[in-house]
């Protein structure tokens, strides 16, 4: 069967990022099993013959109405299915689907019916709340990064702004790349609503968000962005554990220091 890819290389780039993301996800340890999710809207490259592709599903309710996907596309992570097997064969693992006219029901039109995350309605959520807000971002990931969830099981981090203070401070490049810091989302039952809502008010202040004891939830322009910003994130909590380990708190860049950092880069205070 002729794969919806062929011959559509800004599409094949696209979902080429999505495999090498995921094969970064499970060389980390970040992906057991079948965890984690990425969705990415790929509306844009949506051509006349894929608009006119037939459904290779039944139609699927996505559980809620979501009035700016109306004829959007997506590409989306299958349900059960590994990282590390996305990252081999991402249209085996993973599936394109069209959001249809009523907003609220979806189809799969390639390659193969997958389907997608039981956490759909969570992603899709948040990106008609991105749309809506004309923002950039077309890509969503959820991934288990092994020393922030570590750092959600202390009460102080669940603070507001109490990790990304921490975080920031270990090393410059995290203010740099990761400015508006990291969102913390007190434990919810994983694949509800209300963690889809709670998830959705803290972007409007963060790209990342942690759900305590469970996970990050990154937003960007495509899913490449969306790693690198919980990569440079997980690389501060790595450094702030390693010091521990050696007996000591480390001191971490003063406030002062930060600001001078945000001047110079011209980054949100």
């Amino acid at each position: 069967m002729e794969s919806i890819l062929n011959n559509r290389p800004a599409l094949a780039a696209e979902v080429a990022k999505v495999a090498e993301v995921a094969g970064y996800l499970w060389q980390k340890g970040w992906a057991e099993r079948n965890g984690g999710n990425i969705t990415i809207n790929i509306t844009e490259y949506v051509d006349d013959a894929i608009k006119a592709m037939p459904a290779i599903s039944e139609v699927k309710q996505i559980g809620v109405t979501l009035p700016h996907l109306k004829g959007c596309y997506f590409y989306c992570k299958g349900t059960q299915k590994r990282m590390r097997d996305l990252a081999r064969d991402p249209m085996a693992n993973g599936s394109i689907i069209r959001i249809l006219d009523d907003c609220s029901s979806y189809v799969i039109i390639a390659d193969e019916v997958v389907n997608p995350t039981s956490e759909l309605p969570s992603h899709l959520s948040v990106h008609n709340y991105l749309i809506s807000k004309g923002s950039p971002y077309k890509a969503s990931l959820h991934t288990h990064p092994i020393e922030l969830v570590a750092m959600t099981h202390c009460r102080k981090f669940l603070e507001k702004d109490v990790a990304s203070n921490l975080l920031w401070s270990m090393i410059p490049e995290t203010k740099a790349f990761c400015p508006r810091g990291l969102g913390m989302i007190p434990y919810k039952l994983p694949s509800s609503v209300e963690l889809a809502d709670a998830t959705i008010k803290e972007l409007d202040d963060y790209d990342v968000v942690m759900w305590e004891k469970h996970g990050v939830f990154a937003v960007d322009t495509d899913i490449m962005a969306a790693f690198d910003q919980v990569d440079v994130l997980n690389k501060s909590a790595l450094i702030y554990i390693a010091a521990k380990n050696m007996g000591f708190e480390p001191e971490g860049m003063s406030q002062e220091q930060m600001k001078e950092m945000s001047v110079a880069f011209n980054l949100p205070k």
